[in-house]
């Protein structure tokens, strides 16, 4: 089921990253936190083809689409010759992507991605202004830092998500990775970051239909939702034989 999120109070769209940092200062912000989608179809646990809007010539053409990595690279974990690929789309603000990432996925690191069987590609698919800068953050820090900044945010997710000041509380988990409140600052106002994860945000939507989060493709095939590591290891196993 693909949830909405509470309106986000505000007196004008984001157009631009210099205008994210104003529309935070100004206050009047509710998010609710367990809502993860932003399409209101309904979202099935899994289909069967994948990257269905891909480009024509199979399915082999299909997932090199996917594999495409966005202007701003793609963040990975496991070995790249691993013989499955999940690509995840999430939202930082989103709960369900919360508890997957610290129910789910420390099973499946220990079990498939260290044991070389799986690589994870995460990629930012965020649902509102709130989680464009928690992305922007992410992607600001040196690239040995961007996960473990993922981490934490998901691990505190109700604390600065569900904050009066958000910004303030991300800023507090920025400095911990290093960042200065100029540096903060400068990455809010970064431009060619806001687009390229925009850029990102829309080729999921429009070229995978991706309409909610997390989204997940095992191979291709699309599973959405949160997901226990029992429902993923029926999409994973087949494919290691």
């Amino acid at each position: 089921m693909v949830l909405r999120f509470a309106a986000i109070r505000f007196t004008q769209p984001i157009l631009h990253a210099r205008r994210l940092g104003a529309l935070f200062a100004a206050g009047g912000f509710a998010l609710a936190l367990a809502a993860c989608g932003e399409s209101g179809k309904p979202a099935s646990k899994s289909e069967t083809p994948a990257a269905t809007n891909a480009s024509a010539g199979g399915k082999g053409a299909e997932i090199a689409a996917l594999l495409q990595p966005g202007p701003l690279g793609d963040r990975v974990v496991g070995k790249a010759d691993a013989p499955v690929t999940i690509v995840e789309y999430a939202s930082l603000t989103c709960s369900h992507c919360a508890n997957f990432h610290q129910v789910t996925y420390p099973a499946l690191k220990e079990k498939y991605i260290d044991t070389g069987k799986v690589r994870l590609i995460f990629r930012e698919f965020p649902l509102d202004p709130l989680s464009t800068a928690a992305s922007m953050i992410a992607r600001c820090a040196p690239e040995p830092r961007y996960f473990p900044i993922i981490s934490v945010l998901f691990q505190q997710q109700r604390g600065w998500a569900g904050s009066d000041k958000p910004l303030e509380e991300l800023l507090t988990i920025a400095r911990q990775a290093g960042f200065t409140q100029e540096t903060f600052d400068a990455c809010l106002k970064n431009q060619s970051i806001y687009d390229g994860l925009n850029d990102v945000k829309k080729r999921g939507a429009e070229v995978f239909g991706v309409n909610s989060t997390p989204t997940f493709f095992v191979n291709g095939q699309v599973r959405r939702g949160d997901a226990t590591l029992e429902e993923l290891e029926k999409l994973i196993e087949p494919l290691l034989k």
